[in-house]
C-alpha cells in the first residue's frame, strides 16, 4: 500500500497532463492485454502447443519487422514534430508528415514483395507448415509498419488514447472477433486462420486510425506548402530505427532463441509465460508515451529544470507502479497460466525470474527515452546491440541446460544490464541522471542546502 501511495502521490505532481496520459495508456494497454490473453488462450486449446508455436513464432517476427520498416520515422516525428511546430515552422512539419508515410510504405512493401519472390523461387525453403500462416504475415508487414507511423505521429501530438487505443485494443477486440467467427463458422483451428483474423484486425484498425488523425492534424497543421529535410531526418531516425529493431529483437530473443533450440511446444509454453507477465513492462511503456515527447518539447524550450524534474518525477512514480504490477502478476500467475491448457502451470518460474528483471531494470529511469528524444540515439543503439548480444551468449549457455528458466534469466539478466548502460549513457551525454537513488541523493542534498 505504502508503495501504491507513492506512485500516486508522485504521478499527481506530474504537470501538462502526463499523469492522465500515461494512466490513459496503460488503462488501454492492460484491456488489450486482456483480449489478447483470452485469444491466446482460444488458440492456445484449439491449435495445441505445435500449432500454437508455430503462430507465436511467426508473430513475432512479424512485430518485430513491422515497428523497423518506418526507418525510425515513427520515434523521430516524436523528436521533429514538437519542435518544428514550437518554432512555428510547419512547411517542415508537413513534409515531415508525408515523408514518413511515404518511406514507410515504400519500405515496407519493398520487403514484403522480396520476400514473396524469394520464397517463390526456393518454396522449399520453409517447411509446409509455415508457408501459408507466413504468406499471410508478410501481408501484415506494411500495415504494422504503417500504424506505428501513425502512433509516432499521434503521440508527438499527445493524442495517447489515439496513438495507442486503434493498434493495442482495437485490434485485438477485432481479431478475437474474428477468431471467434471463424471458429464458430467451423473453420480449422489451425495458424493461418489465426494469422487471417489478425490481417482483418489490422486493416480495420489502421484504417480508423488513419482517418481520425488526418481529421486531427488538420486543425493543428492546415493546409500549406512542404519542405524536405530528408538528410536531417534519416541521419536521426535511421540510428532510431536500429533502436528500434534492437529493442525489439532485445524483447522477443529468448522467444526466438527457443525456437531455435527447442520444440515448438517448448516455444508455445514460454510465450504465453510472456503474455502474462507482459502486464509488468506496460507500466514502462505508458510512461513512455506520455512523456518522451515532453523531455524533447522541454529541451526544445530550453527548459533544464523542468526537463530534471519530469525525469525525477516519471522514474519515481514508474519504479513504484512497475514493483505494484509485478507483485499483482506474480499472484494471478498460476491460475492465468493454468487458463492455458495442462501443463502450463510449469511456466511459474520462469514467470517470477521475468517479473524481477523487469522491476529491477525499472530502477535505473528512463535512460533510452532521454537517448533518442534529446540525441544519443546512436550511443542507444549501440548498448541495445551490446545487450541483445550478451542475451543471445547467455541464451546459448542457459537454455540448452536449464530449458525455459534458462531463457528466463538469460532475458532478465540483458535486460537489467541494458538499463543500467543506457542510465550511464544518459549521465554522460546529457547530465541528467535517471536512476531513482540518484534522484533521491540529489533531493536530500537540495534540503540540506535550504
Amino acid at each position: 500500500m505504502a508503495v501504491s501511495a507513492v506512485a500516486g502521490a508522485t504521478w499527481l505532481r506530474l504537470r501538462d497532463g502526463a499523469a492522465g496520459a500515461a494512466l490513459s495508456v496503460f488503462a488501454i494497454r492492460v484491456a488489450a492485454a486482456g483480449l489478447a490473453y483470452g485469444a491466446q488462450v482460444v488458440a492456445a486449446r484449439l491449435m495445441g502447443w505445435d500449432g500454437y508455436g508455430i503462430y507465436a513464432s511467426l508473430w513475432v517476427w512479424t512485430v518485430m519487422l513491422g515497428h523497423t520498416l518506418t526507418l525510425g520515422l515513427s520515434q523521430g516525428a516524436c523528436r521533429f514534430l514538437p519542435v518544428e511546430q514550437a518554432r512555428g515552422d510547419l512547411d517542415h512539419a508537413r513534409g515531415y508528415l508525408a515523408a514518413g508515410t511515404l518511406v514507410t510504405l515504400g519500405v515496407s512493401s519493398g520487403l514484403v514483395l522480396l520476400g514473396l519472390g524469394l520464397l517463390r523461387l526456393s518454396p522449399d525453403l520453409l517447411p509446409e507448415a509455415y508457408r501459408t500462416p507466413l504468406l499471410l504475415a508478410a501481408c501484415l508487414l506494411p500495415l504494422l509498419a504503417l500504424q506505428d507511423y501513425l502512433e509516432g505521429v499521434a503521440r508527438s501530438q499527445n493524442w495517447v488514447v489515439l496513438a495507442i487505443l486503434p493498434p493495442y485494443l482495437l485490434r485485438q477486440l477485432v481479431m478475437v472477433a474474428g477468431l471467434a467467427a471463424a471458429v464458430l463458422a467451423g473453420a480449422s483451428a489451425r495458424p493461418e486462420v489465426a494469422m487471417a483474423c489478425m490481417l482483418l484486425a489490422a486493416g480495420v484498425s489502421t484504417a480508423l486510425q488513419a482517418l481520425v488523425l488526418a481529421h486531427r492534424l488538420r486543425r493543428v497543421l492546415p493546409p500549406g506548402p512542404r519542405r524536405f529535410r530528408p538528410r536531417v531526418w534519416l541521419k536521426a531516425s535511421l540510428p532510431i530505427a536500429l533502436v528500434d529493431l534492437a529493442t525489439t529483437a532485445f524483447g522477443f530473443v529468448d522467444v526466438l532463441l527457443l525456437g531455435l533450440l527447442m520444440p515448438p511446444s517448448a516455444v508455445g509454453l514460454y510465450f504465453a509465460v510472456t503474455r502474462v507477465q507482459q502486464f509488468v513492462p506496460f507500466v514502462q511503456f505508458a510512461a513512455s508515451a506520455a512523456t518522451a515527447q515532453r523531455f524533447s518539447a522541454a529541451q526544445g524550450r530550453g527548459d533544464r529544470a523542468g526537463l530534471a524534474r519530469l525525469i525525477r518525477l516519471q522514474a519515481r512514480a514508474t519504479a513504484a507502479a512497475t514493483l505494484v504490477t509485478g507483485l499483482a502478476v506474480l499472484a494471478a500467475g498460476p491460475p492465468l497460466l493454468a487458463v492455458f491448457g495442462e501443463g502450463f502451470g510449469a511456466g511459474v518460474p520462469a514467470l517470477a525470474v521475468l517479473v524481477m528483471g523487469s522491476v529491477a531494470a525499472s530502477l535505473f529511469g528512463p535512460g533510452e527515452d532521454l537517448l533518442t528524444m534529446l540525441g544519443g540515439e546512436r550511443l542507444c543503439a549501440g548498448l541495445t546491440l551490446a545487450a541483445l548480444g550478451v542475451a543471445i551468449l547467455l541464451g546459448l549457455l542457459l537454455i540448452p541446460a536449464l530449458g525455459l528458466l534458462g531463457a528466463a534469466a538469460s532475458m532478465s539478466a540483458a535486460t537489467v544490464l541494458r538499463a543500467l548502460a543506457l542510465a550511464w549513457a544518459a549521465r554522460a551525454v546529457h547530465g541528467l541522471a535517471t536512476p531513482i537513488w540518484s534522484e533521491l541523493r540529489t533531493d536530500r542534498a537540495d534540503a540540506a542546502g535550504r
